[in-house]
């Protein structure tokens, strides 16, 4: 026990002083424990297009019940069935609602009036609650209908379809959501190193004497990485149609444009990374800082109309919230560019925000 008390100080020194080590063993913990506390893991607000043949008072009558309830919310009224798939399709609604024109007719002859709900299925956790919440809502204004006490058939009836993957398999599901996680962990832990590594070999005075642009160096060290992030991304790709029977619905080469936008996003946060940090595991560390809320908060585990209203605005700074919408939409729904300008938009703003920031913080490391 000689020298006990001089090496436990030493050690509790050096513990304090890396503030990556204390964020990962305290906070971390702390933040999923209240994450999962939080969220409420029934969706609830779910977008819905209503699609109303009928322009009566017994329709809108329904149009309000679905309006009234927490779980479905009204976002559009859709002219026609074609314009009611394009708003699921272009993922700004995951729930149709068409009311046949003789709805009102059949309600007040007595005939079963049906109503077609359409369902997302391109993400599991929303499309069978989304499909409870509207049978629901039929169901309890079928009950207000009811009059005789005879009546062995109820007023309204329900005819769901759940669209894109109506077997709901779940490599379908999973795996378009899961590119973007995949190349979350490489394309920032990869570019993370860049400068952590030219700083520990001492090279990195080599950097600050050659004439070149800030700029040119972040280009210069992103662009083999997304050249190996682009490797991955095949593969994943290859795996996901042959070995796991995958379809893929839309265009596969708006899939590898658009996620080039995606991997400079990665790659520039990891380059910032990599500027600020001193060695290559406090790069690691502070990239893995990134990849828990790229996790959680992207609506690849749970649906973002879940989260706490904070975390949403949060989420909607993550470049993989917006690449898993792109991916699910590509390969499950089919959409097209037109579809997902809002998404790519956002991929834009963020991937030129941290490329500038990026050359900023290595124009400060070499200056």
């Amino acid at each position: 026990m000689n020298g006990f008390t001089a090496i436990l100080r030493k050690e509790l020194t050096q513990m304090l002083r890396d503030r990556g080590t204390v964020f990962f063993a305290l906070l971390v913990p702390v933040f999923e424990l209240i994450l999962f506390g939080v969220i409420d893991m029934n969706a609830k607000h779910i977008p819905t297009a209503v699609f109303d043949q009928s322009r009566s008072q017994e329709s809108r009558q329904l149009i309000d019940q679905l309006e009234a309830t927490s779980f479905l919310r009204i976002v559009d009224s859709a002219s026609s069935r074609d314009g009611m798939q394009s708003e699921i399709v272009a993922g700004h609604a995951q729930v149709g609602i068409e009311i046949p024109p003789d709805y009102a007719r059949d309600l007040v002859a007595g005939r079963t009036a049906n109503v077609l709900v359409l369902i997302d299925g391109s993400d599991s956790s929303v499309a069978n609650q989304a499909l409870a919440a509207a049978n629901g809502v039929l169901l309890q204004a079928a009950i207000k209908r009811i009059m005789p006490a005879d009546r062995k058939t109820l007023p309204i009836e329900a005819h769901p379809l759940m669209m894109f993957n109506p077997d709901m398999r779940s490599a379908n599901l999973l795996i378009p959501g899961l590119i973007a996680i995949l190349l979350t962990f490489s394309g920032t832990i990869l570019s993370a190193f860049a400068i952590v590594k030219e700083r520990e070999r001492g090279t990195l005075e080599q950097l600050m004497v050659t004439p070149v642009s800030p700029l040119a160096v972040v280009l210069g060290k992103i662009i083999p990485y997304m050249g190996l992030a682009y490797i991955e991304l095949v593969i994943v790709l290859v795996l996901m149609r042959v070995v796991f029977r995958v379809p893929i619905h839309g265009s596969l080469t708006l899939l590898m444009v658009l996620a080039s936008i995606y991997l400079l996003a990665l790659l520039s946060f990891g380059l910032l990374i990599s500027s600020r940090a001193k060695t290559q595991m406090e790069a690691m560390q502070q990239a893995m800082g990134i990849m828990l809320p790229s996790i959680l908060l992207s609506g690849y585990v749970f649906p973002i109309g879940s989260l706490p209203v904070p975390l949403q605005w949060f989420s909607r700074l993550l470049p993989a919230t917006h690449f898993i919408r792109i991916s699910r939409a590509i390969i499950i729904r089919g959409a097209t560019l037109s579809d997902l300008w809002g998404e790519v938009f956002a991929l834009l703003a963020i991937s030129a925000v941290l490329i500038a920031a990026s050359a900023r913080a290595f124009q400060k490391t070499i200056s």
